[in-house]
């Protein structure tokens, strides 16, 4: 059975730029995807993952 993801926006996509992503959490991973393109590929991440993928992106900004 497949859960259905509930998706929002992330807080750092704007509404008139070409880099908005969606996030959804589900029980054991977290879910990225192109706000453009909800039908195509998609990133999962395990929690461990997710905090290091986040904390490298912090570091560059």
């Amino acid at each position: 059975m497949t859960l259905a993801l509930n998706w929002f926006k992330s807080s750092h996509s704007s509404n008139d730029g070409p880099n908005c992503v969606e996030v959804a959490i589900a029980a054991a991973t977290i879910h990225v995807r192109d706000t453009k393109d909800r039908h195509g590929p998609q990133l999962a991440f395990g929690e461990r993952s997710w905090t290091g993928f986040i904390q490298s992106c912090s570091a560059e900004s």
